[in-house]
C-alpha cells in the first residue's frame, strides 16, 4: 500500500473543492468506505457541535459511536469501528502538520460524495424539524444546514 503525503495547503485545497461549510466537509473511512462529516458525528451523538466532534473527523469512523462492528473484508459502505489511533497503519493519506511531521487521515471524499452527504443531512434535518414542530417541541433545536 502506498501512502500519499501532502502539505497542509494541499489538504485545505482538496477540502475547499467540496464547496461546503466545515461541518459538512467529508472523509471516507479507509476500512469500510463510509462517507462522513462532522455533521454525521453530531447526528450520531458524538458531540453537540463542531468543536466537540472535530477531533474525530478524518481519524475515527462514526461507527465507533453507533455500535457498529469491525470492518469487513470488503468495504460495504456501512460504518465500522475503525480508528487511525491503533497499531495498524492501513490509511492511504498523510498530511504534513509540521516540518516533516505527518498525520494520518482518512481519504478526502470527492466533491460529489460530499455534496450527496450534505443533501442527506439537510433533508434529514428538515424532516426532523417538521416532526418536532408537529409534536409541539421547541423550534430552537439545532438543525443541520
Amino acid at each position: 500500500m502506498t501512502i500519499e503525503k501532502i502539505t497542509f495547503s494541499e489538504f485545505q485545497a482538496r477540502l475547499k473543492k467540496q464547496g461546503l461549510p466545515k461541518e459538512h466537509l467529508a472523509f471516507k473511512c479507509p476500512m469500510c468506505g463510509f462517507v462522513q462529516s462532522a455533521q454525521t458525528f453530531i447526528c450520531a451523538g458524538a458531540g453537540k457541535d463542531f468543536g466537540a466532534v472535530e477531533k474525530y473527523i478524518g481519524f475515527s469512523c462514526v461507527g465507533r459511536f453507533t455500535g457498529a462492528g469491525s470492518s469487513r473484508k470488503e468495504p460495504d459502505g456501512k460504518p465500522c469501528d475503525w480508528t487511525l489511533g491503533g497499531l495498524l497503519s492501513l490509511h492511504e493519506l498523510e498530511v504534513e502538520v509540521e516540518d516533516e511531521r505527518f498525520q494520518p487521515v482518512f481519504e478526502i471524499a470527492s466533491p460529489a460524495e460530499a455534496q450527496a452527504l450534505f443533501v442527506l443531512h439537510t433533508a434529514s434535518a428538515k424532516a426532523q424539524k417538521s416532526v418536532d414542530e408537529a409534536l409541539g417541541f421547541s423550534s430552537d433545536a439545532q438543525v443541520a444546514s
